[in-house]
């Protein structure tokens, strides 16, 4: 039995207590802990963490539940509801995860079961008799912890045994790792920082969580892992795993012994024995931005477990986004970069293919192309492209407007030379599509994705193998043999040895696009590719110029991102200062920002963002408001949503009788694109 998941209460001490429970619900009016009696025959089971079924006074419903405390009953003298059940008595939900759910929750003016629903996982009864059956594992004994190279003899050591928070600028390089019983594996250089620093975590008989963005970047840093400690201490917990697969990692989690735990966003939230550091790789990832309500990113959630917990903390990337770059400043986070500095070869070139044969055959400069020749004399060449598929945008070729799918009004693409186009939203096909402006019939391409990047650059390169990375094609590492890879940003493999070129177009079409994150987000999709490069090999950055290009050929992304926030302080932009997104009906919206009530706060809109159905049209606001007035916006936005949630109105027809009124409003703190399209 594993009884550090178990806990028995004498039957006499329960007597005058009470279990406070949190019922599994998406309602914002059951966003409490409500107070059920424990019967006799629970007693014993029915202690904090445990999962139980409570009635509901509404339609004599059963609602699920947690255990979030049992407390005294007080000077209450009326009749309480009783528990009907304990589900389980393995106590999933620990104490510090509970404070961090409520803590995040209140912070973003959202509910704390939305979060636990992703801290938990769903019960997977065998899973669980498994786990209670089997004796306990002892803990594996680390091997001979290295040092964390590139930052200085103990430095990251020492900053992670004060449990001090951390800015860490990323070698940008590969390296090969070995663990036992599997082949040499190249990983980037940041996947080796993680891991020397969970194994000296872990050493000192503390856990580690590691967060990142998506499964490419845990393959790694799995590898990094196993190469300097034993696979039983380390445990995954991601989206990409099944329900049975992610139960079993999550209460391996809930065991006495310290684990290096790593994952993507949701992993922040695992529970972990004596939590020593967290470190979260490339925070200006999107990925990290949860999706689903009260919308936390991993950063926040990050911040916050390190401050209620007292563990070392550390953000580390090739970039710094401006959040980070905030905390720097304010002396909340300490900078640390690497000793000395390693300066990639980055060579800015204008967007011509003027003077060479080949090269304009391939749609690149004259100069890109001889890197790219030369590079392939000695192995494989990363070539960046903005988009996937083969023409990401079509349109009429008479008169040169947008084709539209005239189902969804969505653009058309087509994903190869001689497929149909199809809407880029809804997958339709516009086998017989006609412009509705001029009755065209013919369409032009717009835009070169990774397929026809590759096409082009297969007859620049005769004889040379091409190699597609996408979406579509999901490549993960590719060999020293020589090799055009054409790969979209974010999707770029691991090569042995490292890239001996790098080429980064399509760089006009990214920094074109509308948003207020789009120099952070070019200057991370570049300098991650640069990254991948071997040492001394050259990087061509096409058809970019300005600051970001200054800021990729110097390498000193802190000084762009200082800049970025100062321009942001003097124009209110985040994360200068918090907003908070209104999306509702105009009543619904106008109630709300008055509700907000508090002094200092700006105010931008209403604007129309659509309608839904014979409904009211939908606007939205945003609030710009301090840091220092965040508590009580957001309390004052969550008792709006409350009141938004439990009103109530005349039900339609004319019938007799009152229904609950219709979702009429949607709160989002801390947007990272609070000023794009709704």
């Amino acid at each position: 039995m594993v009884e550090a998941s178990i806990v028995r209460v004498p039957a006499d001490a329960m007597v005058s207590f009470v279990a406070k429970v949190l019922i599994d619900s998406p309602l914002p009016q059951l966003d409490r802990l409500f107070d059920y009696g424990i019967p006799e025959k629970l007693r014993e089971s029915a202690v904090p963490g445990v999962r139980v079924r409570v009635p509901l006074r509404s339609a004599g419903r059963v609602a699920d539940g947690i255990i979030v405390d049992i407390s005294p009953r007080g000077d209450y003298a009326g009749i309480l509801s009783e528990l009907e059940s304990v589900v389980s008595p393995i106590r999933v939900l620990t104490p510090e995860v509970w404070a961090l759910a409520r803590k995040a929750a209140d912070r973003a003016a959202g509910s704390a079961s939305d979060i636990i629903r992703l801290a938990v996982p769903k019960r997977q009864v065998r899973v669980e008799t498994t786990f209670l059956a089997e004796d306990r594992i002892p803990p594996a004994t680390p091997g001979a912890v290295g040092a964390i190279e590139s930052y200085g003899a103990g430095v990251l050591e020492a900053s992670i045994a004060a449990n001090e928070r951390l800015a860490v600028d990323a070698v940008p390089l590969v390296r090969e790792v070995h663990s036992a019983g599997r082949p040499a594996v190249w990983v980037g250089g940041w996947a080796v920082t993680m891991a020397a620093a969970a194994a000296a975590t872990l050493s000192a008989g503390r856990s580690a969580i590691l967060v990142v963005p998506d499964y490419r970047d845990q393959e790694q840093l799995q590898a990094a892992l196993e190469a300097v400690l034993p696979p039983s201490s380390i445990v995954r917990l991601d989206a990409r795993q099944s329900n049975p697969e992610r139960y079993r990692a999550f209460l391996r989690c809930l065991r006495d012994e310290p684990l290096v735990i790593i994952g993507n966003r949701s992993v922040i939230y695992a529970p972990a024995r004596l939590l020593g550091l967290i470190a979260l790789w490339d925070d200006g990832d999107s990925l990290h931005n949860e999706p689903l309500s009260p919308y936390v990113h991993a950063r926040d959630a990050a911040l916050l477990r390190q401050e209620q917990q007292s563990c070392a903390l550390m953000f580390l990337g090739h970039t710094r986004s401006t959040e980070i770059e905030r905390l720097v400043e304010i002396g909340w986070v300490r900078s640390v970069s690497p000793t000395p500095l390693q300066l990639p070869k980055v060579i800015p070139t204008a967007q011509q293919t003027a003077g060479d044969r080949l090269a304009a055959q391939a749609r690149i400069p004259s100069s890109a192309w001889k890197v790219a020749r030369t590079g392939l004399e000695t192995g494989p060449v990363l070539v960046q492209v903005a988009r996937p598929g083969y023409a990401p945008r079509l349109a009429c070729a008479d008169c040169q407007q947008t084709a539209r799918c005239r189902r969804c009004e969505g653009p058309l693409a087509q994903k190869f030379a001689r497929s149909v186009p199809a809407c880029a939203w809804c997958g339709a096909l516009a086998a017989a599509w006609k412009c509705p402006h001029c009755e065209g019939e013919k369409l032009r391409f717009m835009g070169t994705g990774s397929t026809r990047t590759a096409e082009d650059l297969g007859r620049a390169f005769p004889g040379v193998r091409v190699i597609v990375a996408d979406g579509d094609h999901q490549v993960q590492a590719v060999g020293r043999e020589p090799a055009l890879v054409i790969a979209t940003r974010g999707a770029e493999p691991i090569a042995a040895g490292g890239y001996r070129a790098v080429l980064l177009l399509d760089g006009e079409q990214m920094v074109a696009r509308e948003s207020l994150r789009v120099g952070e987000d070019c200057l991370r999709w570049w300098s991650n590719a640069v990254a991948l490069a071997a040492g001394g090999a050259s990087t061509v950055l096409v058809g970019v110029g300005g600051a970001l290009t200054s800021t990729l050929v110097t390498w000193r992304q802190a000084d762009y991102a200082r800049a970025e926030l100062a321009d942001r302080r003097s124009l209110r932009f985040p994360p200068a200062i918090r907003v908070a997104t209104i999306t509702g009906t105009i009543d619904a919206v106008a109630a709300a920002v008055a509700g907000s009530g508090v002094e200092g706060t700006d105010v931008l809109g209403p604007v129309t963002v659509g309608t839904v159905g014979s409904e009211p049209a939908m606007v939205r606001t945003i609030l710009r408001f301090d840091y220092a007035r965040g508590v009580d916006v957001a309390a004052s936005l969550r008792s709006e949503l409350v009141r938004s949630a439990t009103s109530r109105r005349k039900r339609p027809g004319g019938t007799h009788g009152f229904a609950s009124a219709a979702p009429s409003l949607r709160i989002r703190l801390d947007d990272v694109e609070p000023f794009g399209e709704s």
